[in-house]
């Protein structure tokens, strides 16, 4: 791939993470993860992409927190390498495991209201996270069972 198009798509990645309130340094180096074809050190991400390690530091723990890469611990050192993950259904799962914390926080406030407009309310927020939920893992089994994956705590 040649400078300017990897360039462009570094970026493009950059604008399109940053449309999702991530900063604009994160989802660089989230385009970058994705088009290196072997894991990275913190420094050549650095190098490459002319930030900050404590830019880049904070752009992986964020990548990673979403599940889109993973810290690889190097033994006997405190050098990290970094690599992106399988993209959709790690975003997926990710993102399925803040919300199930945010529906049971919120089951929790369920006792603290009265039948009313404030306890519907509740209700539907509720529903609406544990349908995307669903709807959600039922993408994801359909991804596995066409690939031959195994998701997360279940068998082959």
């Amino acid at each position: 791939m040649n400078a300017d198009r990897r360039s462009s798509f570094i970026g493009s990645v950059g604008d399109l993470l940053a449309s999702w309130s991530l900063p604009h340094a994160t989802g660089r180096v989230y385009g970058l993860l994705l088009i290196s074809q072997a894991p990275r050190s913190l420094d050549s991400i650095a190098a490459e992409l002319t930030l900050s390690k404590g830019a880049v530091s904070t752009a992986v723990r964020q990548l990673d927190s979403w599940g889109l890469a993973r810290v690889i611990p190097q033994p006997g050192s405190r050098r990290l390498l970094v690599e992106a993950t399988g993209g959709l259904a790690s975003l997926l799962e990710a993102s399925h495991a803040r919300a199930r914390s945010l529906i049971a926080a919120l089951r929790e406030g369920e006792d603290l209201v009265d039948a009313g407009p404030a306890r519907e309310r509740l209700q539907d927020v509720i529903g609406l996270f544990a349908g995307y939920v669903d709807v959600g893992d039922q993408l994801l089994d359909t991804y596995r069972r066409q690939r031959g994956v195994r998701g997360p705590g279940r068998d082959a």
